[in-house]
């Protein structure tokens, strides 16, 4: 199965290279093109096979999504000149992620579930079963971690320990539930609940922007409306598409991130598993067939569109 694991360009006008848990980043003067691998990752580890498809899934459900959010919040997103990639501005990220949570379920269900009834200083109600809607979306911010796990933070640490001021938070503070309304509505017309996802912002020229992928399955959990009420009332799981049932895999078979913890063998039938599981989501979110691009040589493709594309754009050397 061709998979797109990592990426090693060299372009003529690069000024900087960073290598994150799923997106290789070039960076330019003022841009950057991102190209979405199909590494995957789960407990803030990369598994060792890539998934063949997922990177040009990201890439396709983010930039819809960036357009379909344009008039709520200005973001980083140019153009996309490859499956894989898109190319915007380079923005300087905020050192916190904003997570959105419209029901009890992933992380913070576990938390729930180990008593804690205050996550990221948000009061949780007694009485909540997994997978309940919450009175109301609630954001539950994490730190960025470079390296090892996200933590849980409160916006009174946020603002207290100067990563962000009260004023700019404020304003991703409302950007984060109207993205969050819009991505509800958007997932209601397909036949699907978004019950978490996250966003990311950062500044250029001292403007606020979203930058990185939204409403993605990397991003987000999404359950299927049809039946929801029917399990929850039998006390059922949920059916859902996103990445939680690679880390209940994971769970399953021993590994939930720790040390000494060893990952499972994924086996090429899980691969190709997870690998559908990513083209339903596509499929199911935009109501569109998936166009599996799959050439032999995806690396020779990417660089010769993100070429082409950083021309267009007048990209100049530093």
């Amino acid at each position: 199965m061709n998979a797109l694991k990592e990426t090693h360009f060299q372009f003529k006008d690069q000024t900087g290279f960073y290598r994150g848990k799923v997106r290789d980043v070039y960076f330019f003067k003022d841009k950057m093109a991102m190209v979405a691998s199909d590494r995957i990752s789960a407990f803030d580890v990369i598994l060792p096979r890539a998934i063949p498809y997922k990177g040009q899934v990201l890439n396709q459900v983010a930039a819809r999504f960036l357009q379909a959010t344009a008039d709520i919040v200005p973001n980083w997103l140019l153009q996309v000149p490859d499956p894989n990639v898109s190319i915007g501005l380079k923005c300087e990220p905020f050192p916190v992620e904003m997570v959105v949570r419209g029901y009890l379920s992933g992380h913070a269900w576990r938390q729930y579930k180990a008593g804690f009834r205050k996550l990221c200083g948000e009061q949780l109600p007694d009485g909540l079963k997994e997978n309940d809607p919450l009175p109301r979306p609630i954001i539950t911010p994490t730190t960025k971690a470079k390296k090892g796990h996200d933590e849980d933070i409160s916006k009174q640490e946020i603002i207290s320990n100067n990563l962000i001021n009260a004023k700019e938070y404020a304003i991703i503070e409302r950007y984060s539930l109207e993205l969050f309304a819009r991505g509800t509505a958007i997932a209601k017309e397909r036949g699907l609940i978004l019950v978490d996802t996250k966003y990311e912002f950062g500044k250029a020229d001292n403007q606020i922007y979203l930058i990185d992928e939204i409403h993605t399955p990397d991003s987000s959990r999404y359950f299927y409306a049809e039946g929801y009420e029917d399990r929850q009332q039998k006390g059922e799981p949920q059916k859902q598409l996103s990445k939680e049932f690679v880390r209940e895999w994971l769970m399953a078979n021993g590994f939930q991130g720790k040390d000494g913890q060893k990952i499972p063998h994924m086996t090429d039938e899980i691969v190709k598993g997870i690998s559908e599981r990513y083209i339903e989501l596509y499929e199911k979110m935009t109501g569109e067939p998936f166009v599996r691009h799959a050439e032999e040589d995806i690396l020779t493709r990417i660089e010769t569109n993100i070429n082409s594309c950083l021309q267009s754009l007048n990209v100049t050397q530093v």
